[in-house]
């Protein structure tokens, strides 16, 4: 994995950043060399990592420089986090003494024509050495029953431990919604529209631009705030199709924010526009937080976390998409509120972060007793 701010690495922060640490001592070892403002999140939460830094696709001096970093460290598990962490972490776990045991985790759902080639190819390797880790954590049940019934991951070794959040952090304001309407320079009673993820063609930003088109039609005041890493102006393409579609004064480009906590609470709207490789997706969770009712398409567990407090749409498809989002505007500021607070209440009863964190650390401390009864009866 690489320490980029991301889903899947904000979510390892989470997790990691709340053990106990009077029973857990964590390591983070991140493959790639690429980093950004997630390793100032680690060193806040006191959690140490090493930056292996491969400098191809198949680098067997990484290999022993992760093996080296390993056996220095001597874990008594192994966690792998993502398709080629958890390769690199079963690859690694038979020089490290104690061979401690080994555990995967899968963040999303599938989404093979899409992805690189060579991680087309971890995906597929993954699945016929499905049989080495202890146990597979993935985030939803939609992720690994997909993963197992296409292409034959073993089902023995689920485990779904969904996505959390910190509803302290994540959680209504008022402050931010005037705040990002005044640095918009917009009228404090402007109606945002957001959403907020990675420049990725599984995102779909076409799609969502599209329909804020079709929603623009409609409703001429709304405006429409889009925020991840290369969703800035200087992304030519989207850009220009902003510039196509006559969004050019009601669309925003963030870029990534430190402060995306604040961007999501200020949002009337969140969507997810997404058409296919999401598991469990945290852009959702953390705008329900917020109390900002969701329109998502229907991929992973969106629907599933969504529930009856917004709308859930067909993917790839503008229109529905628009539609969801124009019921949302109908539905007038106190329809809106109503929705957020439900939704609010559902990641709270169902989503804490807290209640994420103690089942991994149950999972952790099982893994760990069974490989030591297993070494006393060898």
């Amino acid at each position: 994995m690489e320490l980029t701010l991301g889903g899947a690495e904000m979510m390892l922060w989470k997790v990691l950043s709340r053990l106990d640490r009077k029973r857990f001592e964590p390591l983070v070892v991140a493959l790639s060399s690429r980093v950004d403002g997630m390793l100032a999140l680690f060193d806040h939460a006191g959690v140490p990592y090493r930056i292996i830094g491969t400098s191809s696709r198949v680098d067997a001096f990484a290999l022993c420089r992760l093996v080296a970093a390993l056996k220095e460290f001597q874990p008594e598990i192994i966690q792998g986090w993502m398709y080629h962490g958890n390769l690199a972490a079963s690859f690694s776990a038979p020089w490290v003494p104690g061979r401690p045991p080994v555990l995967w985790n899968i963040r999303g759902t599938l989404n093979l024509s899409q992805e690189k080639r060579f991680s087309a190819f971890a995906i597929w390797l993954s699945a016929k050495l499905s049989f080495l880790p202890r146990k597979i954590v993935n985030n939803s049940l939609e992720s690994a029953l997909e993963h197992e019934q296409r292409l034959g991951y073993k089902s023995s070794k689920r485990v779904i431990l969904p996505n959390g959040f910190d509803v302290d952090t994540f959680c209504p304001s008022n402050e931010a919604r005037a705040g990002l309407r005044t640095n918009l320079g917009l009228r404090p009673d402007t109606l945002l529209i957001g959403l907020i993820g990675r420049y990725h063609p599984m995102k779909d930003h076409e799609s969502f631009l599209r329909s804020a088109a079709l929603v623009s039609a409609q409703f001429p005041e709304v405006h429409f705030v889009l925020a991840g890493e290369n969703v800035d102006p200087a992304n030519a393409r989207l850009s220009g199709l902003i510039t196509s579609l006559g969004l050019t004064d009601r669309a925003h480009l963030l870029g990534i924010r430190s402060d995306m906590a604040a961007v999501t609470a200020a949002l009337d709207i969140s969507t997810s526009a997404s058409s296919g490789g999401e598991g469990f997706p945290n852009v959702i969770g953390e705008a329900m937080s917020c109390g900002v009712p969701c329109v998502v398409t229907d991929v992973g567990a969106s629907a599933w976390i969504v529930g009856e407090t917004g709308a859930c749409v067909p993917t790839r498809d503008p229109h529905a998409l628009a539609r969801g989002i124009a019921d949302l505007i109908q539905a007038g500021p106190d329809g809106r509120h109503e929705l957020g607070r439900r939704a609010r209440e559902r990641i709270i009863e169902h989503f804490s972060l807290a209640s994420v964190v103690v089942e991994y650390e149950a999972l952790y401390m099982k893994v760990h007793s069974e490989a030591l009864r297993h070494l006393r009866n060898r």
